[in-house]
Formats: structure tokens, sequence, C-alpha cells
């Protein structure tokens, strides 16, 4: 599979280190019990279809990646930078 970096271009896979959903997740309070820390970091949605998820371009500029793609297909729809989509979401609030 080839992932297209907004600023290295398209690049090979096995460049990148998929991080996970890229839905902000809302962290639990520090004193939170046991089970919601664990649903917290072991659980996620793992939905078929369309979604976004973080990627790290570790073997090329070191950039954090929102990468849109179909689950059911593995085809990229769409990438951009993760900072980028960081700036346009603060501007909106």
């Amino acid at each position: 599979m080839r992932v297209i970096c907004p600023k290295c271009g398209e690049r090979d896979l096995k460049e990148f280190y998929y991080q996970g959903e890229a839905l902000a997740l809302q962290r639990p309070d520090p004193d939170a019990e046991e089970t919601v820390w664990d649903d917290y970091l072991h659980n996620r949605e793992n939905s078929a279809g369309v979604r976004e998820d973080l990627w790290y371009h570790e073997a090329g500029c070191n950039a954090w990646i929102v990468v849109r793609r179909d689950t059911t297909t593995h085809k990229i729809l769409a990438t951009e930078l993760a900072a980028s989509r960081k700036i346009s979401e603060e501007g909106r609030t």
C-alpha cells in the first residue's frame, strides 16, 4: 500500500507507524476507576468503512498525518497534516 505524505509525496506503507483512530479520545480523570482506564487504553470502535486514522511518518519527515481511508477496501481517500487540522479546529472555537 502507498501513503501520500503531504510533505514528502507518495511513500511505501513501511515508512509509517499506525497510531489508531484520529478521533480525540477523552482521557479519563487520573483518579478514575481501573475499568475506565482499561477501556480507554485497550478498546477502540474498529468499525468497517470510511474512517480517519493517525499515522506517523517515522522513516521520513516525522510528521503526524491524518489518513482518511476505507477499511473494507484499504483505499486511501485523503491525507492531511495533523498539525494543520489542529490549527483549523482551534480556529473554529
